[in-house]
C-alpha cells in the first residue's frame, strides 16, 4: 500500500515557487528546498522527480496564478489602454513584497536564455507567444493602425514589459510608474 503524503502539493510547490522566484534556478539548493518546503529530499524527490521537475511545476503554478491577470487582460475592450493596466497589473503585487521582485516568468527567462533546457524553454515560448497575442489583439482594435505597425508596436511592448519585470527589481514604484507612462506616450 502507498504511503500517504503528510503535505499538501499546491502548498509546498508555492513554497519552492516563491524561493525559485527570488533566487533563480542555480542559486536555490535542495538543502534551501527542504527547508522552506518543510519536506525531506526524498518526498521531493518521490512527488517531482527532482529539483528540475520541481522547478517545472513552480513555472506552471505561477502561470496559474497570473491567469486571472492574463484573463482580465484578454477580456478587455480599450485596446492600448488595456495593455497599460496589465502593465500595471503584472508588478502591483510587487509593491507590497520587497522580498520579491519582478516577474517569475521574465526572471526565469533571463536565467535561462542560453540554456538548452527544452522544458524550459517550451514554457517560456507558450508563455510569452500567449502575451504577444493578446497584445496583437488589442492593438489591432485600433483600426487606423496596418499590419506592418502591429506587429512592430506588439515587438516594442513584449521587450517593454521584460524591461518592466527587470526594473520591478530594482527601481522604486514612482520610477516604474514613469516607465509605464513614457512606454504608453509612445504607443
Amino acid at each position: 500500500m502507498a504511503r500517504k503524503k503528510k503535505y499538501n502539493e499546491t502548498e509546498v510547490v508555492e513554497k519552492a515557487m516563491t524561493l525559485f522566484w527570488k533566487n533563480g534556478y542555480e542559486a536555490t539548493s535542495m538543502q534551501m528546498l527542504e527547508k522552506e518546503m518543510g519536506i525531506n529530499k526524498f518526498s521531493i524527490y518521490a512527488s517531482f522527480g527532482n529539483k528540475h521537475g520541481l522547478f517545472i511545476e513552480s513555472l506552471k503554478q505561477y502561470k496559474t496564478k497570473v491567469h486571472a491577470i492574463l484573463d482580465k487582460f484578454k477580456k478587455g475592450t480599450k485596446g492600448v489602454e488595456d495593455i497599460k493596466q496589465f502593465f500595471y497589473d503584472s508588478v502591483s503585487s510587487e509593491y507590497k513584497n520587497d522580498n520579491i521582485k519582478g516577474c517569475f516568468i521574465t526572471n526565469t527567462y533571463n536565467e535561462f536564455s542560453e540554456n538548452e533546457d527544452q522544458l524550459v524553454q517550451e514554457q517560456m515560448s507558450t508563455f510569452m507567444n500567449n502575451l504577444k497575442s493578446i497584445i496583437i489583439e488589442k492593438l489591432q482594435m485600433d483600426l487606423s493602425k496596418d499590419k506592418e505597425t502591429i506587429i512592430k508596436q506588439a515587438n516594442y511592448l513584449l521587450l517593454a514589459k521584460h524591461g518592466l519585470a527587470a526594473a520591478a527589481r530594482v527601481n522604486t514604484k514612482q520610477e516604474i510608474e514613469d516607465y509605464i507612462e513614457m512606454t504608453f506616450k509612445n504607443i
